[in-house]
C-alpha cells in the first residue's frame, strides 16, 4: 500500500530550508530509499516516493510559512540537478503504475503554476548541474529557470531518442505553449540525447538566465529576492499541517465484488473560523485528497466512485459566504487553493464518478462541486432532497480548462441559475443540474442497474470516453498536458517499442540496442 502522508522529519530526498522570504527545496536523493525494491535512485533520479515528499513540502510552504514568498528549487548534489524519473523503476513498473505515477507528478508540477497564479508564490529553478527528462520538466513548471554556465551541464528531454517514450509530465507542451520555443528548435532539442549547454539553452528560450559557477549562488539569491518583492504573502505565523489520523469528515466503503467505492462526506456543523489544520474546509481538502490518491494507486480495479453527502446544505452555504468574503486572507486563499487542486484530481481520475442526492444530503456550494464533477448525478425525488449553488460555483474552483464546472456542464452556455436557493428534485432536473430524479419506488432499482451497467463496460473505453466528455470548452496548457498524457503516454507505454522484451525501456543500460517495429500507424 502506498502512503501519501509524510513529514519533513521523514524526508529521504528533499531538504527544505528558509531564509527570510526565500524557501529552498534542495533535491538530494538517497539512492537506496526507493519506494519499491529493484532499483537504485542514481544521479538524483526520482520515483513516486520523491514526488510524495515534494507534494508535502509544497503544502508545508503554502500553509506553515506565510513568510515565504519565493521558492528556489535546486539540487543538493554537485554537477547534477536531476536526471528525471528513474529509468529502471519505469522499466520494472506495471503499466498502471507508470501512468498513475506520471499523473501524480503532473498534478504536483501543475500545483507550482497554480500557486504562482493564485497564492503569491514565485518559483525559480536553480539548475546547478545536468538537468534531464523529468528534472527539466520540473524546471519548466517554475516561473523562471537559471542555469549554471559551466561548459558541461546541459538541459535535455531525451525520452524519445533514449527510451522510445515521451516526456511524461508536460515537457513537450510547456516547451511550445509556455516557453514559446520555436517548433523546429524544439524538434532538434527533443531528439538530441546529449542535451543543450547553457549558452544555447538561453538562446533557444530553454532557460531564462545563465551564470558562471563563481557567480551562480549570488545571482540565484539576487533574483529570488526580486521575485519575492512581487508577492503579497503577508508573513506572520503559519498553520501547522498536523497528521490527519483517521478520517473525521469522510467515510470510504469499498465493495470489491461490485468494484465500487462509496465516499460519504459529512458537511460542516458550524460556521467557525479557526486557523488550524482542523478547520473544516482545510481538513475536507486534505481528507479528500488522501482518499482520491489512495483509491487511485491502491485500488486499481475499483472503477466506480459513488459520492454521497450528509448534513445541512444551509450550513455549507453559510460557510461558502464566509469563504467568499474572506478570500483575500492568506489562509483562506491557500485553503481555497487546496480545495481547487483536490477537486481537479477528480476531473482527471480514470474512474467513473456518480453522485447520489438523497434526503439529508448537503450537496451545496463547495460540496456541489463534487456533484458537478460527477459523470452522472441521481437525485431522489422525495421530501428533504435539496441541492444549492453558491457564488463559489462561479469559478473559484476552476477546472483545467479555465471554466467552472457549472459552465463546463453546459458546454459554456450556462443558464441563469439562482445562487443560495435550496432546489428540490423537480427544479434541479428542470435546470439541468442532475441527470435523473427517480422516486421512492424506482430509486433502488435504477441506482442498482446504473451501477451494474457501468461495471460491465470496458474500463479502457470508459477512461477514454470520460476524458473526452469532462473537458468541454477551450483548450489550455493544462488540458493539453493531461489530454496528451491520457492519449499518447498510455499508448506508448503499451507498445513493444518501449516496453517489449527488446524495447528501449527494457534494454536501457544493458549495452544492447532496442529493436523497433518500424511501422507507423
Amino acid at each position: 500500500m502506498i502512503d501519501f502522508e509524510t513529514h519533513p522529519d521523514r524526508y529521504n530526498h528533499w531538504k527544505l530550508s528558509f531564509d527570510g522570504p526565500i524557501a529552498t527545496l534542495a533535491l538530494d536523493v538517497a539512492e537506496d530509499k526507493g519506494l519499491a525494491p529493484g532499483y537504485k535512485l542514481k544521479l538524483n533520479s526520482y520515483d513516486l516516493g520523491v514526488d510524495i515528499e515534494l507534494h508535502d513540502a509544497l503544502n508545508r510552504i503554502r500553509f506553515e510559512h506565510p513568510e515565504a514568498k519565493a521558492v528556489v528549487i535546486t539540487s543538493g548534489k554537485s554537477r547534477m540537478f536531476c536526471s528525471g524519473a528513474n529509468i529502471y523503476m519505469l522499466g520494472t513498473s506495471s503499466h498502471a503504475s507508470k501512468v498513475a505515477f506520471c499523473k501524480f507528478t503532473n498534478e504536483t508540477r501543475n500545483g507550482l503554476e497554480e500557486s504562482s497564479k493564485h497564492s503569491g508564490l514565485s518559483f525559480m529553478a536553480a539548475v546547478n548541474g545536468t538537468c534531464a527528462g523529468g528534472g527539466y520538466e520540473l524546471a519548466l513548471a517554475c516561473d523562471e529557470i537559471m542555469m549554471v554556465d559551466d561548459r558541461s551541464s546541459t538541459v535535455s528531454l531525451p525520452e524519445v531518442p533514449l527510451l522510445g517514450v515521451l516526456p511524461g509530465t508536460g515537457g513537450l507542451t510547456r516547451l511550445v505553449d509556455k516557453r514559446k520555443v520555436r517548433r523546429d528548435l524544439a524538434d532538434v532539442f527533443c531528439t538530441t540525447a546529449e542535451g543543450v549547454r547553457a549558452d544555447r539553452a538561453k538562446e533557444w528560450r530553454l532557460v531564462d538566465r545563465i551564470a558562471k559557477p563563481q557567480d551562480f549562488a549570488a545571482e540565484v539569491k539576487k533574483r529570488a529576492e526580486e521575485l519575492a518583492r512581487t508577492s503579497d504573502r503577508p508573513g506572520g505565523e503559519g498553520v501547522k499541517l498536523t497528521p490527519l489520523g483517521d478520517n473525521r469528515l469522510l467515510k470510504v466503503d469499498i465493495d470489491k465484488d461490485k468494484r465500487t467505492a462509496t465516499i460519504t462526506i459529512s458537511g460542516p456543523r458550524e460556521l467557525k473560523m479557526e486557523k488550524s489544520a482542523d478547520w473544516y474546509p482545510l481538513r475536507l481538502a486534505r481528507e479528500l485528497d488522501r482518499a482520491i490518491l489512495d483509491l487511485r494507486h491502491n485500488h486499481l480495479d475499483v472503477g466506480l466512485w459513488i459520492f454521497k453527502t450528509e448534513g445541512n446544505p444551509e450550513a455549507v452555504l453559510k460557510l461558502d459566504g464566509f469563504l467568499k468574503a474572506s478570500a483575500k486572507d492568506w489562509f483562506v486563499r491557500e485553503t481555497l487553493g487546496y480545495l481547487r487542486r483536490t477537486l481537479s484530481r477528480l476531473d482527471v481520475s480514470s474512474r467513473s464518478i456518480f453522485a447520489l442526492v438523497e434526503p439529508g444530503s448537503c450537496f451545496a456550494g463547495t460540496l456541489m462541486e463534487i456533484a458537478l464533477a460527477a459523470d452522472r448525478s441521481y437525485m431522489l425525488d422525495a421530501e428533504g432532497s435539496r441541492i444549492a449553488l453558491s457564488p463559489l460555483n462561479a469559478g473559484t474552483y476552476a477546472m483545467a480548462n479555465g471554466l467552472s464546472r457549472l459552465a463546463t456542464r453546459f458546454c459554456g452556455e450556462e443558464p441563469e441559475i439562482p445562487r443560495g436557493e435550496l432546489l428540490d428534485a423537480k427544479k434541479a432536473l428542470e435546470l439541468g443540474l442532475v441527470t435523473a430524479t427517480p422516486d421512492d419506488i424506482d430509486w433502488q432499482d435504477e441506482i442498482r442497474l446504473a451501477i451494474e451497467e457501468r461495471a460491465s463496460l470496458s474500463p479502457d473505453a470508459l477512461t477514454a470516453m470520460e476524458a473526452s466528455l469532462r473537458f468541454a470548452g477551450p483548450e489550455t496548457m493544462a488540458t493539453r498536458v493531461f489530454g496528451r498524457l491520457t492519449a499518447w503516454q498510455n499508448w506508448v507505454f503499451n507498445r513493444p517499442n518501449a516496453v517489449g522484451e527488446q524495447g528501449a525501456l527494457k534494454v536501457y543500460g544493458s549495452g544492447a540496442k532496442p529493436k523497433f517495429n518500424w511501422e507507423r500507424i
